[in-house]
């Protein structure tokens, strides 16, 4: 099969690009891994999206509070830019036919959330169905676009690469796809973890497919955990928005005590990394934490109540226990500003990517934000720059050329037992609190389970994600935004900068990562 541009993914990210192309007269295939708008983690999203579109706000107080959230190490010249086109990217999502909430007056409701120092969220189906409003717009538009041609329950096992330029992709169903560019937008890795907010595919494909071919990644120790998921046993968890915390719920511990002031002065609406640090420690305790919505109107989130619903618990009238969970990756495959990777015909937007404008933890409702603006940076980049003569572009084997690798060999095996193992590997060692000892063990185990997934290509694709999480985690000895280590427990001014790496010198860095377990082995 041939196309123009080829798209990997099919949440807000994939579904934005392949709808921006389309306006450009480029013919766009996009991949589903599973049925279109109910297989990605947009979907999910109960926030909303973050635009100075207030006459009290500006995209310069917008970047200030992104600056601020991000730690020291987001790229100033990026966060400036993609907030300067937010107020934009509403508009285009309006004409789109995205029902933003709205008073008397149509103008927009807007939400404050944790670390913005504006109400600047906008929020749509009462709250906390922002995700599934969104998704319903852009999977409309796109059914609607004769361009854009959407393949369903479809994924992609490796890039096909030749001298070092990706011309398309091998697929799950035995074929290939020829391309002039093709676009990450797989979303982010909480799948790995056994407790998260992600849908359970999330499990880091796209930094998995660049990787194996040679790309460059970024920031890939920096995972945000959300601080209140629900605590009531499902897979994955469900979210209780940080709308809620916005709106004056509080946080409370097993004795009834509000211990958030213990922890930030800004309490309840201190940035996500501190809330569930001090959510974590409470759990550490001994104690259990709960959202306290008993003085709000809950019908404004019906989300939450659904979800409460299915454990008996009514929130306009009881305590709601929640836990900390892995939520959103500021790492992923590094791109500049308009989307291109270190890799001739390959891009990269949403979650997988790494622009830099998260830094070391995520401004609450950027990411929807930044998966739209940067959508649209990459269809213009494409269009301007690529060529849509596709002739010259065959089927063919996937090339070693450059630092490209040979994938596995392709099999029906399937592990679920290791791949539970993995998962709690990833909650027990890189979680919420990383300790060196920990994440020696944790990048231990991950290696045992790769040696063992030779055979089952996607259980070899999570354990390398996992352990290029793990080197890079191992690697930052500090405490900063979402990475937060108790033996290196301050941020350091020699790690305020990004994080890069390649897959070429991954197990030499792993090797390296362990050498003091080994040491102390030797020792004993």
């Amino acid at each position: 099969m041939k196309t123009d541009v080829l798209i990997i993914g099919a949440g807000s990210a994939g579904l934005m690009t392949a709808l921006a192309l389309a306006e450009k007269q480029r013919k766009v295939v996009v991949l589903s891994g599973g049925p279109l708008g109910e297989s990605c983690s947009s979907v999910l999203a109960q926030g909303g999206l973050a635009a100075a579109v207030d006459k009290d706000d500006s995209p310069a107080l917008h970047a200030a509070d992104t600056l601020k959230a991000a730690a020291g190490t987001a790229d100033p010249a990026v966060v400036n830019a993609l907030v300067a086109a937010a107020p934009e990217a509403v508009a285009l999502l309006d004409k789109l036919g995205v029902r933003f909430d709205r008073d008397a007056a149509e103008d927009f409701k807007l939400n404050r959330e944790a670390c913005h120092s504006r109400r600047r969220v906008l929020k749509a189906k009462a709250g906390d169905g922002f995700g599934k409003e969104l998704m319903r717009a852009l999977v409309k538009a796109a059914r609607n676009t004769p361009a854009v041609t959407v393949l369903e329950n479809v994924s992609a096992e490796r890039l096909i690469v030749q001298s070092r330029r990706v011309t398309g992709v091998t697929t799950g169903a035995g074929g290939a796809i020829a391309a002039n560019a093709v676009v990450l937008a797989t979303g982010g890795l909480g799948g790995l973890y056994a407790a998260t907010t992600n849908p359970l595919s999330s499990v880091g494909r796209g930094i998995a497919l660049a990787a194996r071919a040679g790309a460059l990644l970024s920031d890939l120790e920096f995972v945000q955990f959300h601080p209140t998921a629900l605590d009531i046993g499902e897979d994955p968890a469900p979210l209780a928005s940080e709308a809620l915390r916005g709106d004056g719920a509080l946080l409370l511990n097993s004795r009834g005590e509000r211990f958030m002031k213990n922890y930030h002065p800004m309490a309840e609406l201190a940035p996500r990394d501190v809330v569930s640090r001090a959510i974590f420690a409470e759990m550490q305790r001994g104690q259990k934490v709960y959202l306290d919505c008993r003085s709000l109107d809950t019908a404004h989130f019906p989300a939450l109540v659904a979800a409460c619903r299915r454990a008996n618990i009514d929130p306009q009238h009881s305590l709601v226990p929640v836990f900390p969970v892995a939520h959103y990756h500021m790492g992923g495959v590094a791109t500049d500003l308009n989307g291109r990777t270190s890799l001739q015909g390959l891009w990269a937007a949403g979650e997988t990517a790494a622009t830099g404008l998260h830094g070391a933890n995520r401004l609450a409702s950027n990411s929807l934000m930044e998966a739209i603006v940067m959508a649209r940076h990459v269809a213009c980049d494409i269009s301007t720059h690529v060529a849509c003569d596709i002739s010259a572009h065959v089927a063919c084997d996937i090339s070693v050329d450059g630092a490209a690798e040979t994938p596995p060999e392709q099999k029906t095996v399937s592990r679920p037992a290791e791949r539970l193992r993995l998962r709690q590997i990833m909650t027990d060692c890189f979680g919420v609190a990383r300790n060196g000892e920990t994440m020696q063990s944790g990048l231990r185990g991950i290696l045992a389970l790769e040696e063992a997934a030779r055979n089952d290509a996607a259980l070899a694709d999570m354990a390398l994600v996992a352990k290029m999480v793990a080197v890079a985690a191992l690697a930052r000895t500090e405490s900063r935004g979402g990475h937060f280590r108790p033996d290196y427990p301050a941020p350091l001014k020699v790690w305020e900068k990004r994080s890069f790496m390649t897959l070429r010198n991954i197990d030499a860095l792993a090797e390296k990562a362990l050498a003091p377990l080994h040491a102390k082995e030797k020792i004993a």
